[in-house]
């Protein structure tokens, strides 16, 4: 009997939806609307971490200078980089695998707009290139080591001008002939131009390297490797997991984006509960009497309150399906902006991930509960002679 008494009211409270079509949907479509922004900045922020943590290796280490934020401002001389190479801990194939690089900065003209933006040059060697190995050439080929040729990340190569192979660049005082593109798997080597290293070290005039790269014989001595480091006078150097490092890297704009978007998500959902109570409103006033016919057929209080809150959350749940849809399109899109770490040109795309999914309903149940609660605690307490009465 108690199932019965339930059952009856959520069921017909549905129906009432299909009713008032016009309502519900426009009430559905500002929900859709927020539930929109909340997944897009949710899946932005994946994104941005996807591309820059899918960057590292699980066991390479970036060694840079204490105190340095990125590679750009770390310098580290020949003879400590010579020690680190040679710690127990780095792999060996006749040589120690490991890649003393150098990273910098210029200013190039971006293809669609004219203006200059900054994009990172690295300079390394074949054996840099191997350490990478969700880097791939996909047009043309390596650069020949003591050249002054370069191969572009493939964003890189969309989003600036004179990217074609066989074009030149000038940067460090010297033209640079394009050999190559490559795909770096939608990491954040993809918005990087590579270049040999001890080239590109003598048009910068640089005696240092930025960073050494290492592999290790085991990712589970990543620890020992950093307390090596950190516990050698000789070195004022650190240590991170190449993971750890670029995940290190997305921290200052993952944040930006984040508080950006979630302030604007608070300031639509709060116009959207608005909508969602105004409307469950207007569904109680407009059918105080079927309430009223209810309760005198014995229905309870509660399951009166559970069927209005079961309609406004149902009604958020459509809308919240429908803002994920149109969210789930932005995967195929690509978002260019500055890195603030790095200040560099960083593209990336929107990606969908199984909890953010999970986060947008749970999300729309919420909008769905406050706006429907207070309508819906109204109805519940009609009294059944007052009910009667307005019929």
């Amino acid at each position: 009997m108690a199932q019965a008494l339930f059952s009856v009211p959520l069921s017909y409270s549905l129906r009432n939806l299909w009713v008032r079509r016009l309502t519900t949907g426009l009430t559905a479509m500002g929900m859709a609307l927020v539930v929109y922004v909340f997944a897009a900045v949710l899946m932005l922020d994946a994104g941005l971490k996807q591309t820059l943590v899918s960057t590292g290796e699980a066991d390479n280490m970036v060694v840079t200078r204490q105190g340095s934020v990125t590679e750009v401002q770390s310098s580290i001389d020949r003879g400590q980089a010579n020690i680190v190479t040679q710690f127990p801990e780095v792999a060996t194939n006749l040589e120690a695998l490991a890649s003393r690089e150098t990273v910098v900065l210029v200013n190039l003209k971006k293809r669609e707009t004219g203006r200059p933006s900054n994009v990172v040059i690295r300079g390394l060697d074949h054996q840099g290139i191997k350490m990478r190995r969700q880097v791939q050439v996909i047009d043309g080929r390596l650069f020949r080591q003591g050249s002054n040729e370069i191969m572009v990340g493939q964003a890189t190569a969309k989003q600036f001008a004179n990217m074609t192979i066989g074009e030149s660049v000038r940067f460090g005082g010297r033209d640079w002939r394009i050999v190559g593109h490559f795909d770096g798997g939608r990491s954040g080597f993809d918005n990087e131009i590579w270049a040999d290293g001890e080239i590109l070290r003598q048009s910068f005039r640089r005696t240092t390297y930025s960073s050494v790269i290492v592999r290790l014989m085991d990712p589970g001595q990543a620890d020992v490797f950093r307390s090596r480091i950190e516990d050698d006078p000789r070195l004022p150097l650190k240590a991170k997991t190449e993971r750890q490092y670029y995940e290190d890297q997305s921290e200052t704009l993952s944040r930006f984006i984040r508080i950006l978007g979630l302030t604007l998500t608070v300031i639509f959902s709060i116009g959207a509960v608005i909508g969602a109570t105004i409307t469950m409103q207007a569904a109680v006033a407009t059918r105080i009497n079927e309430i009223g016919t209810l309760r005198a057929l014995g229905f309870q209080r509660s399951a009166i309150l559970l069927a209005f809150l079961a309609e406004s959350v149902f009604l958020a749940l459509v809308g919240g399906g429908v803002g994920l849809a149109f969210a789930s399109l932005m995967q195929l899109t690509e978002f260019s902006t500055t890195n603030f770490q790095s200040f560099s040109e960083l593209s990336f795309g929107f990606y969908l991930t199984p909890g953010i999914v999970i986060q947008s309903l749970v999300f729309s149940v919420l909008m769905g509960v406050l706006g429907g609660m207070a309508p819906a605690i109204r109805a519940s307490r009609i009294a059944i002679v007052e009910a009667l009465r307005a019929a």
